[in-house]
């Protein structure tokens, strides 16, 4: 490994972070919180001083390995999380360094779950603070590095590949820095987008914000306990929902959209099964429900919110679906474990990859059947090599594997089986409501520490797509690279 390297990234890394502290001590100025102000003040100081120590020279080998890569992003999202909880704790309003971990972790992973019961206790500044840390994580901190910061193409494709989601990674310009602007750019975009339509519906400028930040990173904290059901406002249900679906969809199908490439854009694959499985969800969902509201366009509105908050593992609510029938339930906690597209700001296994899957699946049994038959598994009109395919294949063998060593680990607290199950599915989801105790009205305080920690590391394994967490339990990534020809 190269450690001087390492240490060089992660020290621009703080630099950023301390950087972002800003955006929250002006919301605490403008609404007169001095104490919030203060307890933002030494994790920022902190953050540069160390920022200064690692990243002020650049170390004469300025590779970036494989191992390196995963390395990197794993410790930035980490000490991120760790310096991010602080203001927290420093500022008396989630005492527990514990508790305060698994909010910020939850809001950089873009999970939604939460240990607050009294959301509205809290004050502007840790408010935005949460909401904006969905904001950074969404689109990814070390993307949001390779935009801001001079780095090459062959330093920093490592980085993209163990932080980008999805079964592959692809530049949408010939250098890689280009496309991190590029997507930050359509980033920014819509969600101003967001609350400016939110803001002409009468929303409050703070709330619009704070909306849109949990709507672009799919993340879903809310100021409100009641989530967006407090405003009990159709319109403002209906921008969210579709703008969570616009979130959900491959940022590259908007950049061919830009080069007015429509035909490649709505010839994706990915995105067509994606709205069908939307579709279909909303409309089973509609009738199951219905006899709950008395209406076809309320239950329909209210499906289509819960189905969009669902897959893109945004985590909003507008109604206690804990309530809701059987198969209602059911087609959601299937819905997080789905994801929306590869390439999005949403979490799960992804739509690609469950095609991919399938494709490989029915392969296999056209092999079995056909014996001497040659056969393609193709994605997007293009054939897949036998890398990728297993790359899918122990992906989600893995992801298996670690969900169930979840389930067994967390269920020692002692809570009923629903909780237990879909408290590990939204967190190694990234989704945020569960079902029962940690439902849309319900919190994870009553986990124990350890428990806590456990679900932290659930969502920024399922954030990171496993591999960069897995990586750092792995001693060969710490040894000492001596030299080029060592991987």
């Amino acid at each position: 490994m190269n450690y001087k390297m390492v240490g060089f990234v992660l020290g621009r890394i703080f630099w950023i972070e301390a950087g972002l502290m800003l955006c929250p001590m002006l919301c605490a100025m403008l609404y007169g919180e001095g104490d919030v102000v203060q307890a933002f003040l030494g994790p920022a100081l902190a953050l540069w001083a160390l920022g200064a120590l690692l990243g002020w020279r650049a170390p004469q080998n300025t590779a970036i390995y494989a191992r390196d890569g995963l390395a990197i992003v794993a410790l930035a999202w980490v000490l991120m999380s760790v310096f991010g909880a602080f203001p927290f704790v420093l500022a008396g309003e989630i005492p527990s360094f514990v508790d305060a971990f698994f909010e910020i972790v939850s809001g950089f992973t873009t999970t939604g779950s939460t240990i607050l019961t009294d959301i509205e206790s809290i004050s502007y500044g840790l408010l935005f603070w949460r909401s904006f840390s969905h904001w950074v994580g969404g689109m990814g901190v070390l993307v949001f590095a390779m935009a801001v910061l001079p780095m090459t193409d062959g330093r920093a494709m490592h980085l993209m590949r163990a932080e980008v989601p999805g079964p592959t990674v692809g530049k949408i310009s010939s250098k890689l820095r280009d496309s991190a602007k590029i997507l930050y750019e359509i980033y920014f975009v819509l969600t101003v987008a967001e609350v400016v339509l939110l803001c002409a519906g009468g929303m409050p400028l703070f709330d619009a914000l704070v909306h849109s930040f949990g709507t672009a990173g799919t993340g879903g904290f809310s100021n409100k306990a009641l989530s967006v059901g407090a405003y009990q406002n159709p319109y403002f249900e209906v921008v969210i929902a579709v703008f969570m679906l616009l979130f959900g969809v491959n940022f590259n199908l908007y950049y061919f959209l830009l080069l007015r490439h429509f035909r490649e854009a709505f010839r994706s694959e990915e995105l067509r099964v994606y709205l069908g499985i939307v579709a279909f969800a909303t409309l089973t969902i509609t009738v199951n429900i219905v006899r709950l509201y008395g209406s076809v366009g309320t239950a329909l509105r209210t499906a289509f919110f819960q189905v969009a908050s669902i897959i893109t593992t945004t985590g909003y609510a507008t109604v206690d679906f804990n309530l809701w029938p059987n198969y209602a339930r059911t087609v959601l906690v299937l819905l997080m474990f789905v994801g929306a597209c590869a390439g999005s700001t949403a979490g799960g296994l992804k739509v690609s990859r469950i095609v991919i899957f399938l494709k490989a699946a029915r392969q296999d049994l056209n092999r079995m059947l056909h014996s001497h038959a040659v056969t393609t598994v193709r994605f997007e009109g293009k054939p897949l090599d036998e890398k990728t395919l297993r790359g899918v294949h122990n992906y989600f063998n893995l992801y298996m594997l670690l969900f169930a060593v979840s389930v067994l680990l967390v269920s020692i607290d002692g809570f009923d089986l629903v909780t237990t199950f879909t408290a590990v599915a939204t967190c190694f989801n990234n989704v945020g409501p569960g079902m029962e105790l940690v439902g849309p009205t319900g919190s994870f305080a009553g986990f124990s520490a350890p428990v806590k920690l456990l679900l932290s590391f659930d969502m920024l394994a399922g954030r990171l797509e496993l591999y960069p967490m897995l990586a750092l339990f792995s001693r060969r990534v710490w040894r000492a690279r001596h030299s080029a020809a060592n991987p």
